[in-house]
C-alpha cells in the first residue's frame, strides 16, 4: 500500500488509510455510498451454508459502517474441473438466501477458474454521512458491546481437523449466517460512533485497531466475553487456526495482561473469526438497553468492557 498514491478526493470520508471495514463516498450532504469486497475459501461442508456464511461475512462491512446494503455482485473463484455447476448453484443459493434477508439485490458478477474454489460478494450500500461508524469513533468513557460470542475461528478449524461434535459444528454455523443488520440498528439508535466488525484479526486486532484509530485505550473483562460452547476446550486442546497466532503477534506489544488472565484466555481473544459480530461503543447508560434488545431479538450480546484515556493499549482483566 505505501507504494500506491493515496487517493485525493474531498468527497472519500473513508478510504484505505484507516483500515476501516469499508470504503466510503459522498454524493451528497444527506447521502454516500458505502463500498465493500470479501470473499472466503469454504468454511463449513454444505456448499449452501457457505454461501450464506460468505454473503453475511461480505455485507457485514456495510452494517459495520452503519450504513444499509443495496446491491451485491457475485465473486466466484471455482475449479471447474473438479466441481460441478450444480454445486456452485447451491453456493449462489445461499448468497441469495443472505441477500433476500438483507433486503439487498444480487445483480450479477464474476467468475475466474481457480483450483482452490473461493466465494464471496462485492456490496454496495448507503449512510448518511453524518450517522456513519467508523473505527476512529470510539470515545473514552464508552461501554463495548459485542454481539456475537468469539471461538468461530477454533471451531472450524475442529471441523478440518475432524474433531469436532456435531452441536458444537451447528452452533459456529448458525452465528456464521446471522447477519450484523440488528446489530448495526442497535448501534446506531444508541448513538454509537465507532464500530467494527469482528473476523479475521479477531477482537483484540480488530478493537486494537480502533483503539488506536480513535486515540483512546481499552479494558475488556474476560469473564464477560462471550464464548461458543466447546470452543474454550478445543483450544486448550491445541486446535486453534494459523491466523489466531499471527494476530496475537501483531498486538501483543499493545496489551496489558492483568493477574489471573492466561494464554487460553488470550487465544480465544485473538481468535480469527469468520462472519463475527460487531463491536461498538456506546455511553454506560445505553449499554444494558442495547444488549438487552438484542438478546431479546435472540442474539448473543454482551457489554465485555469500556473505552478510556489511552493510546490504542488493551488492558485485560478479570472481573
Amino acid at each position: 500500500m505505501r507504494r500506491l498514491t493515496p487517493p485525493d478526493s474531498p468527497n472519500l470520508l473513508v478510504g484505505a488509510a484507516s483500515g476501516d471495514d469499508a470504503a466510503v463516498y459522498r454524493l451528497s450532504d444527506e447521502r454516500a455510498l458505502v463500498v465493500t469486497a470479501d470473499f472466503i475459501t469454504p468454511v463449513v461442508d454444505d456448499a449452501r451454508d457457505w454461501g450464506r456464511v460468505a454473503a453475511a461475512n461480505a455485507v457485514s462491512d456495510i452494517y459495520a459502517m452503519g450504513g444499509t446494503p443495496l446491491l451485491g455482485l457475485n465473486l466466484v473463484c471455482w475449479n471447474t474441473e473438479k466441481l460441478s455447476n450444480d454445486l456452485l448453484g447451491d453456493v449462489l443459493l445461499g448468497g441469495q438466501d443472505i441477500a433476500h434477508e438483507c433486503g439487498f439485490v444480487v445483480a450479477g458478477g464474476h467468475t475466474v477458474d481457480d483450483p482452490e474454489p473461493k466465494y464471496g460478494m462485492a456490496v454496495v450500500g448507503d449512510v448518511h454521512p453524518d450517522k456513519m461508524l467508523t473505527n476512529a469513533g470510539l470515545r473514552a468513557g464508552q461501554s463495548l458491546v459485542l454481539t456475537k460470542p468469539l471461538g468461530i475461528g477454533i471451531i472450524t478449524t475442529a471441523q478440518k481437523r475432524d474433531v469436532v461434535d456435531a452441536a458444537t459444528m451447528q452452533a459456529a454455523i448458525t452465528f456464521m449466517t446471522t447477519t450484523n443488520a440488528a446489530g448495526a440498528a442497535a448501534a446506531v439508535a444508541a448513538g454509537a460512533s465507532g464500530a467494527t466488525d469482528v473476523t479475521g484479526f479477531g477482537l483484540l486486532g480488530h478493537a486494537g485497531r480502533m483503539a488506536q484509530e480513535s486515540g483512546v485505550g481499552l479494558e475488556i473483562v474476560v469473564d464477560d466475553v462471550p464464548v461458543i460452547v466447546g470452543a474454550t476446550e478445543l483450544a486448550a486442546d491445541g486446535v486453534v487456526p494459523g491466523g489466531t497466532g499471527r494476530n496475537l503477534a501483531w498486538i501483543e506489544e499493545w496489551l496489558d495482561i492483568g493477574a489471573g488472565v492466561d494464554d487460553l484466555d488470550v487465544t480465544i481473544l485473538a481468535d480469527a473469526q469468520t462472519s463475527g459480530g460487531l463491536v461498538f461503543g456506546v455511553d454506560p447508560d445505553a449499554a444494558h438497553d442495547v444488549v438487552a434488545g438484542l438478546a431479546a431479538d435472540g442474539h448473543t450480546a454482551a457489554v465485555i468492557g469500556r473505552a478510556v484515556d489511552g493510546d490504542g493499549q488493551i488492558a485485560l482483566r478479570r472481573s
